[in-house]
């Protein structure tokens, strides 16, 4: 199945953010691991896998739409504590939902209205999970300060669910 070279391209685009995505969030949650933050593990090694999910449903579309995936990786922006760690996620959380909005206009305009969905999904994934989530935690951290928001996430992180 052929389709606009422009959506293509911009899936791209996408597939580098996901990728970039999985990376930070795989490495973010590596260091929580390290420093006994199981339940912070947990989460991000969740988030983790789902950005795997989000890159393999744009890989298996491109194919599909006739075009070969770029694995480049996309940027990365590796926190240094808890709270930049945090934020830098959510950042990267804001800047995917741009991102896939435009996409969603894009593959309007080019009436590839089954790419429109599929990134829809991934829009409302993004909003309603990743990053309201991390804005729940950096509010919590407001609200109780550092020192009790860490003591509240320690717990012996799932390392058989990040094995697989």
């Amino acid at each position: 199945m052929k389709s606009s070279q422009k959506v293509i391209d911009y899936l791209n685009f996408l597939l580098a953010g996901e990728l970039g995505a999985r990376d930070q969030y795989f490495i973010h949650s590596q260091m929580y691991a390290e420093w006994e933050l199981g339940k912070l593990h947990d989460r991000i090694y969740h988030e983790m896998e789902d950005e795997t999910l989000h890159a393999r449903l744009i890989i298996n579309r491109i194919i599909m739409l006739g075009g070969t995936p770029n694995m480049q990786v996309g940027e990365l922006n590796i926190g240094t504590d808890v709270p930049s760690m945090l934020k830098s996620d959510l950042d990267l959380e804001y800047s995917v939902q741009e991102h896939l909005k435009e996409g969603i206009a894009l593959c309007e305009a080019e009436r590839d209205y089954v790419t429109r969905d599929m990134l829809v999904r991934q829009l409302e994934d993004t909003e309603q999970d990743h990053a309201h989530w991390l804005e729940k935690q950096l509010r919590l951290i407001e609200l109780m300060g550092l020192n009790n928001y860490l003591q509240s996430q320690t717990a012996e992180p799932n390392m058989v669910a990040s094995a697989h």
